[in-house]
């Protein structure tokens, strides 16, 4: 087994730079300090505490450049997403700071049993996360930023190719003011990991990632009683209904299946189309996807850059082969090319049908899926036919009927009507069924990894 990590940039294949595994014995010494850091953080007031979340955003903004090209070389993000992800963390960032103490306020309550009753946001103690590598910063600020609010502790174990982006946060958070230890950054393998989740000062375990990991670390947490956060996979549906605008339609579409290569865990990736408008959406949809330029990020001209790593592409082929296989129809790309990097061209499927990867699985790349419905209402049927649920969109004129089936039927955390959005610092996010439980955003997170106590003055 290796003791260090190598990152790729995945779109040349070149090694930008290896870093050392810590061992058991230096990740428990950063567990217990952030443990000790968490013990004088916890008590610092919430107004302190929003001060140094507002200085970590302006931190962020500082260095938008650095951490931006860190995604561009780690994971391949166009440097237009990776700039306009920096401004989202400075959104979390800022909207925690005003929102934060008054969602962590004492709450005054009349209890039958007593005079006066408390309800206070106690924070817990260390919260460890484990995130992906397809928003390397986004991810991290996400469930860090919710949890220093909150008085927490926060430890981070990143994805291994997006290493150098974990360590460059611990350093903005520190520099902006954050005290030593309240945010630390571990590299360490999987088996370690494990022994960080044990640890009696973890407290939290919130992980972004696929169900299947999802389930692993679900499990390991619920040995050891530790609550956890879990933000999984999708497969999300964008229904195109009777009445839609097929302008709004097919744009919308377009920039849902390929914003950051298709690596989103909200992004579109199943395209139920009615009768009505199936032949017409199709033809101008698979127009607007093949004309999409696939390169080097860094390079004008380029729409789509190369995925994450190689394996990951190779999977992604192999999802596309399996489908065709199964009665899937490729209308564009579908072949893997050859050379340097992580490319994969962007594909449409038409004929895609319950068995085939396509219908039933995420598909974690520029992968469309054109799925068939009668109707609207069997449109609806399709989207939820489907183990996840974290987002969708519907696409309809009718904008009171469309948010109508959104709030009413649609089983998912997140729909989007008649457009295409990943995340906002105002709104809760997250999903349910396979998709995950817990919510981020929009206060929620604040709330997730504290100890809602309740204090009693039975006499004044």
């Amino acid at each position: 087994m290796s003791n260090s990590i190598t990152t790729v940039n995945p779109t040349t294949g070149e090694t930008l730079q290896t870093y050392a595994l810590m061992d058991e014995s230096q990740a428990m010494q950063i567990v217990e300090a952030s443990h000790q850091a968490f013990l004088d953080w916890r008590l610092k007031p919430l107004e302190h505490r929003a001060k140094v979340v507002k200085a970590i955003g302006e931190a962020l903004k500082a260095h938008k450049e650095e951490l931006a090209d860190y995604m561009v070389k780690e994971m391949g993000k166009l440097p237009e997403q990776a700039y306009q992800e920096v401004d989202l963390c400075v959104g979390i960032c800022d909207y925690t700071a005003e929102h934060g103490p008054a969602s962590l306020a004492d709450e005054v309550r009349s209890p039958s049993n007593g005079e006066r009753g408390i309800v206070t946001y106690s924070p817990m103690g260390v919260i460890y996360g484990i995130q992906p590598w397809n928003f390397p910063a986004y991810q991290v600020v996400r469930y860090s930023i919710a949890n220093i609010m909150a008085g927490n502790a926060v430890l981070l174990k990143h994805a291994e190719c997006v290493t150098g982006s974990g360590l460059l946060l611990e350093k903005i958070y520190r520099e902006a003011g954050l005290p030593e230890n309240v945010f630390r950054t571990l590299v360490i393998s999987h088996d370690v990991s494990d022994q960080v989740i044990a640890h009696k000062a973890v407290r939290g375990v919130t992980l972004t990632g696929s169900d299947g990991a999802g389930r692993k670390v679900a499990a390991k947490a619920a040995e050891h009683l530790k609550k956890t956060v879990l933000e999984l996979g999708s497969n999300d549906a964008y229904l195109v209904l009777d009445d839609a605008d097929l302008d709004v339609a097919v744009d919308t579409c377009v920039m849902g299946r390929v914003y950051n290569t298709g690596q989103t865990c909200v992004a579109a990736k199943r395209f139920i189309v009615t009768e009505a408008n199936y032949e017409a959406f199709k033809e101008r949809f698979v127009e607007k996807m093949n004309a999409l330029q696939v390169g080097d990020p860094t390079q004008s001209g380029t729409d789509v850059g190369p995925m994450a790593r190689v394996d990951l592409r190779d999977d992604l082929h192999e999802q596309v082969e399996e489908s065709v296989s199964k009665g899937a129809k490729i209308l564009c790309g579908g072949q893997k090319p050859d050379g340097q990097g992580a490319f994969y061209p962007v594909t449409v499927l038409d004929n895609v049908t319950p068995g085939q990867p396509a219908y039933d699985d995420e598909l974690f790349g520029p992968v469309a899926a054109l799925i068939r419905a009668k109707d609207d209402d069997d449109a609806m049927r399709i989207a939820n036919d489907s183990r996840y649920g974290l987002g969708g969109g519907i696409i309809s004129k009718d904008v009171k009927r469309a948010t109508e089936l959104a709030s009413q039927y649609f089983d998912t955390g997140m729909v989007f009507i008649n457009g295409f959005g990943v995340a906002t610092p105002e709104m809760p996010f997250g999903g349910v069924k396979d998709s995950g439980y817990g919510r981020e955003h929009g206060g929620f997170g604040m709330h997730e990894f504290v100890n809602a106590k309740s204090v009693i003055v039975v006499k004044e």
